[in-house]
């Protein structure tokens, strides 16, 4: 089994959430966790612009209102942007109530700096609201949790998990099990965190040059 990937049967235990995007084509969709941050988020805008990549960055609330100037750079560059809630909660061992509220202090962060073209109201006649984005840290949530916010977020997971934030897994390693665990549509957590810079740094430059050179376009999920 290989470690990167996800086990094939927790998509199955959790049909709405979305795992990867059904596509036979050469599709990858790549997100960013725990951002935006001086240094790692500004190196991932830099490579991702090499290769005319968009990806997904799923953004702490807290690091909102800290480096509100890197979000813009995120959000001027054309990728999209989700809620991981303000303080990095695990969903498991928060209750319902807290959970919910901390979701709506990051969304709160991110709507505030999201342009007047960002995220539109509610549906009125046949204009459709753009998709909000919410996932949860660590990949923990409870059935409740899922159940409060199904309608107001599309709740994502991953395909492939690079374990660049892991001291104990070598740079090469990182690299050759997310290269090998991706697929077409896949959904491929990488942080912009500073836990993860050693990896990340090494890791995705050779990751977006392997899969470009395989003809992969890189998409964003919004």
């Amino acid at each position: 089994m290989n470690l990167f990937r996800t086990p094939f049967f927790l998509p199955k235990f959790y049909p709405s959430l979305l795992w990867r995007v059904p596509t036979e084509n050469k599709e990858l969709y790549l997100t960013f966790d725990d951002g935006p941050m001086n240094g790692p988020t500004e190196f991932v805008l830099e490579e991702l612009k090499k290769v005319k990549a968009k990806a997904t960055f799923f953004c702490i609330g807290d690091n909102v209102s800290k480096h509100p100037d890197v979000f813009q750079k995120v959000i001027a560059q054309g990728h999209s942007a989700g809620n991981h809630t303000f303080n990095h909660l695990k969903g498991w061992s928060t209750s319902l109530e807290k959970y919910l509220n901390n979701i709506a202090q990051c969304e709160t962060h991110i709507q505030s700096q999201l342009p007047v073209t960002g995220y539109q109201p509610l549906e009125t006649g046949n204009q459709k609201p753009v998709t909000k984005f919410f996932r949860p840290p660590y990949g923990r949530i409870t059935n409740a949790q899922i159940k409060a916010l199904k309608y107001q977020y599309q709740i994502v997971m991953w395909d492939v998990l690079t374990h660049d934030y892991s001291k104990n897994i070598a740079r090469q390693s990182c690299l050759n099990g997310t290269v090998k665990a991706t697929r077409p549509g896949s959904i491929i957590v990488f942080h912009d965190s500073l836990k993860a810079e050693r990896n990340l740094t090494y890791v995705l430059p050779k990751f977006l040059e392997h899969f470009t050179s395989q003809g992969y376009e890189f998409k964003s999920l919004g």
